[in-house]
């Protein structure tokens, strides 16, 4: 789910992509996992996203995002994204929707008591809609690797992934994350990431952040997701996802 916009500032540009990646990553954190949906069941999220910046607010509002079990290991992804952005030198809001993410996640390696778990994601971003705000109208292709390990109530993952991302000053990026969390209870999970994202057009700064958040467990099958995080160096801003989780 690529955001794309007019360039009100380069940093917002920038900051803006970063934070749709955490919809195709594992929600509430722009890190992901290897681990697919069950065999034959179900994920659907409905979220929202959003990034602060001085003079500028952006995001999802919300998005919905749809997962299902195909086959043993692999898991197929769809993600159907509402866009904004309000800037303050202008006084408006711009809406609307661009493209649609589609995405197949693959564990080929299961986990042991020594050895985690292996998996990848491509993710495909088609133009939908031609929306200038928001779209630049071209194919954008994200190949990541993520590796999981599990202690009893300590699970930690991560790895690094590869995003083809063609348009006029735009460059080919690389993301880097690893999240750690912990079952506090059969309720609450609570964790933290930090992760990496080089340029991704002439003229941006890389970006390197992290998150605080968790999950609610409702119920064995309704989940509230949360998250806040903040940036490092270079452009300040702050960054929150708050979302519904239904398993079926």
């Amino acid at each position: 789910m690529l955001l794309r916009k007019k360039r009100y500032t380069a940093s917002i540009f920038t900051l803006i992509f970063l934070l749709v990646r955490q919809a195709n990553a594992g929600p509430p954190f722009n890190t992901d996992d290897p681990e697919p949906v069950q065999f034959r069941h179900w994920e659907y999220y409905i979220s929202s996203m959003d990034i602060f910046q001085q003079g500028a607010w952006a995001g999802t509002s919300p998005h919905v995002e749809m997962n299902y079990g195909l086959i043993p290991n692999v898991q197929v992804h769809l993600l159907l994204p509402v866009n904004y952005i309000y800037t303050k030198h202008n006084d408006n809001i711009d809406v609307g929707y661009s493209y649609t993410e589609f995405g197949v996640k693959y564990r080929f390696i299961q986990e042991t008591e020594s050895s985690p778990q292996i998996g990848t994601f491509p993710i495909i971003e088609i133009p939908t809609i031609r929306n200038s705000t928001f779209s630049n109208d071209k194919t954008q292709i994200f190949l990541p690797l993520w590796l999981q390990k599990t202690w009893e109530k300590l699970t930690t993952y991560g790895g690094v992934g590869y995003w083809i991302n063609p348009g006029t000053n735009n460059k080919n990026w690389l993301f880097a994350g690893w999240e750690i969390q912990y079952d506090i209870s059969n309720v609450v999970t609570l964790g933290g990431e930090i992760y990496y994202h080089s340029p991704d057009a002439v003229g941006n700064h890389l970006v390197k952040a992290f998150n605080a958040g968790g999950y609610i467990n409702v119920t064995k099958r309704f989940h509230i997701l949360f998250s806040i995080g903040h940036s490092l160096i270079n452009e300040s801003f702050i960054s929150t996802y708050t979302g519904l989780l239904w398993t079926i």
